[in-house]
């Protein structure tokens, strides 16, 4: 089964992406890890990548596009795509990817919250450097600050997760993602996290699956 998370920026997609992976056996495909795997090698896609991150704004889809086909070349069941597709045509290349390889989007998962919460999760986000898990100065804070509970690695404030460029992030993603709820409205299923924690989210996403 091929799914699909949507919702803004701070949503969570990261961290239930995780839990299906560790509990369900799905594989992660995050165009946030295939844009930092190509920018800390500075292949080709890499280096034009970074132009558009370093700024807050989406990457291109002939770059990113060309990113997932790589990866879907090597492994394309049990995928969870998280942070793409980001537009419609994205969405119609994805489609087009995966009839390709004899696959397909089997649900769509939205991931709904408030924009008020999602600022204050970004700006209070910390990630590690080396296994990418998220946490937050408040929040979900690490049991040592600043160091990873999992691998004891530095954790880091993403250079995208400055107010101005979080801002920038949610106009943008209002503008060229939500209207994706309109092109997979025949498969797609709401989860409300407001006043919901992680887990909470996950068993309605279990519910949503029939995991």
């Amino acid at each position: 089964m091929n799914i699909i998370l949507l919702g803004a920026p701070g949503s969570g997609k990261g961290t239930q992406a995780n839990l299906l992976c560790e509990k369900n056996s799905f594989i992660q495909l995050s165009t946030g890890d295939l844009f930092r795997h190509h920018i800390t090698n500075k292949t080709p896609l890499g280096i034009e990548a970074q132009k558009y991150t370093d700024q807050g704004f989406y990457v291109p889809d002939n770059i990113t596009n060309g990113m997932v086909f790589e990866f879907l070349k090597l492994k394309n069941s049990n995928i969870i795509f998280d942070g793409y597709p980001r537009t419609t045509d994205q969405a119609q290349e994805l489609n087009e990817m995966l009839k390709q390889l004899h696959q397909k989007i089997d649900k769509v998962i939205y991931i709904d919250l408030d924009d008020s919460i999602l600022v204050d999760r970004l700006s209070g986000r910390l990630v590690c450097e080396k296994c990418k898990r998220s946490y937050h100065k408040t929040l979900k804070p690490p049991k040592v600050a600043g160091i990873c509970d999992y691998d004891n690695t530095k954790l880091v404030l993403r250079s995208d997760d400055t107010l101005n460029k979080i801002k920038t992030r949610l106009t943008v993603y209002q503008e060229q993602t939500k209207p994706l709820t309109n092109f997979y409205q025949a498969r797609i299923a709401w989860i409300d996290a407001n006043n919901k924690t992680p887990i909470q989210v996950y068993e309605n996403l279990q519910e949503i699956l029939n995991l």
